[in-house]
């Protein structure tokens, strides 16, 4: 008898992504390994194999890198080793040259084997099972380099979790744990403390008794500051992502899985569009994101419930964060008030519609700024400036994707520039009466002159 179909759900969503993992991993193994040949090494390897060559020695190198870069991801967005937010809570070696011990050739590294891997240690936190929760600051503290080159070279590449200890990430981790162990992946998971709320800190430490229990290994639990910049669910993300960023560089992660549903895509697109919000926003999360393609989020096309039934059957014990039944937060108020009203006016199926209109805006997005992206240099004139005329003739959508990216390239930062920035450079384009320079965050300003729009910190 098979599992649960909720068990049996949540693990193959699970699977799906661990072998793309992979496969992404060993693909860019063996591209650092063969970038990385020296063309000494290929010449000896050459004339040593030649017909009549009789070759008793081999110099040379070869060197295989550790974990490649490579989007964001994604950021971006393609590599293994790769930066949205939880709504319940994130060198080289050179093989030896010469002769061997007999006067044989030493031999060369294995392509996609590599000798050393180029990231932080890993640390060794798990807790025993009957150990009382820990302190935060009390977990072990990550092990020496040389042991987790080792580690990594022998069992594969390390995939965290983070785990509020939600149903969602204790669903998430629980799947992770039991597919890892069929799969050359090492599995561990990282616990934030946002210290909002009192008896965070043991909680956290609980969560990670919880995931050493399961077998993860590393475990962390790390203790953040939030603050107040775009408010407290923005500032908690911001906090979050910064510490899951740091955990898996820390640790040497090649990703990051994160517990978010098909539910928690519904929402992020209603208030996308609640903001007013283009078409990127509203095509909500991504199932890939964050910096070299970190973040994986396996459950987007699964529910909340069938993630809380899954914890259920396997008797996992679940913490509700008080904060997501709060109604002073919005996204609380659209959970439990506003998504179940559009149900109910609307019929069932809003979430199902919700999330698959994300995924088309998705697509279109993305259509959208590859074309932009190839317009971008058919718009400057020979000194790099963008051409008011040219910019003109462009369709709005693509023109203002020119403009963002211009702006973000003179220095202002992507997250405080909004679409009504845009549309007042734009209007540069499209309204010109003479007005002056458009202040943008940053200190960046753009004015017309002579034809052309000139974009600048100020």
């Amino acid at each position: 008898m098979g599992p649960h179909p909720a068990v049996a759900a949540i693990r193959l969503a699970v699977r799906r992504v661990l072998h793309d993992i992979l496969t992404e991993y060993a693909a860019n193994q063996a591209s650092a390994a063969t970038a990385t040949t020296t063309p000494q090494a290929t010449a000896t390897a050459t004339a040593a194999t030649a017909p009549g060559t009789a070759a008793t020695t081999a110099t040379g190198s070869g060197i295989a890198a550790g974990t490649p870069a490579g989007v964001g991801a994604t950021a971006g967005p393609g590599t293994a080793r790769s930066p949205e937010p939880g709504t319940g809570a994130a060198g080289t070696t050179t093989a030896p040259g010469g002769t061997g011990d007999q006067g044989r050739p030493a031999p060369a590294p294995r392509p996609g084997r590599p000798l050393r891997l180029d990231h932080p240690p890993a640390p060794s936190s798990r807790l025993p099972e009957t150990a009382a929760p820990a302190p935060v600051s009390a977990l072990p503290r990550p092990a020496t380099p040389a042991s987790h080159a080792a580690a990594t070279a022998a069992t594969g590449p390390l995939v965290l979790v983070a785990c509020s200890g939600g149903a969602d990430s204790m669903a998430l981790a629980s799947a992770l744990a039991f597919e890892a162990r069929k799969l050359n992946i090492r599995a561990g998971g990282i616990t934030v403390d946002h210290g909002l709320q009192d008896g965070s800190d043991l909680r956290a430490a609980e969560v990670a008794s919880r995931l050493a229990a399961m077998g993860l290994d590393p475990v962390e639990a790390v203790s953040v500051r939030v603050g107040r910049d775009g408010g407290p669910e923005a500032a908690a993300r911001d906090a979050r992502y910064g510490a899951l960023d740091a955990a898996a560089e820390r640790h040497g992660a090649v990703a990051v899985l994160l517990g978010h549903t098909r539910d928690d895509q519904a929402e992020t697109v209603l208030l996308g569009l609640a903001r007013g919000s283009g078409i990127r926003s509203l095509s909500g999360m991504a199932a890939v994101s964050g910096h070299r393609r970190r973040y994986r989020r396996p459950f987007l096309e699964l529910d909340r419930q069938t993630a809380r039934k899954a914890c259920m059957v396997q008797a996992l014990p679940v913490w509700d964060d008080p904060h997501n039944a709060d109604p002073a937060y919005t996204r609380s108020r659209l959970r439990h008030e506003g998504l179940p009203a559009l149900e109910k006016a609307l019929g069932k199926g809003v979430v199902e519609a919700l999330a698959r209109t994300a995924q088309l805006s998705r697509d279109d997005a993305d259509a959208l700024d590859t074309w932009a992206a190839d317009a971008d240099a058919a718009v400057r004139d020979e000194t790099g400036h963008l051409e008011c005329a040219k910019l003109y003739a462009l369709p709005p959508a693509v023109r203002r994707r020119v403009l963002r990216r211009a702006v973000i390239d003179a220095g202002s930062p992507a997250g405080s520039l909004f679409a009504r920035h845009i549309e007042e450079v734009d209007r540069l384009i499209t309204g010109w009466r003479g007005q002056g320079a458009i202040n943008l965050p940053g200190r960046v300003e753009a004015r017309r002159q002579s034809g052309r729009l000139v974009i600048r910190q100020g």
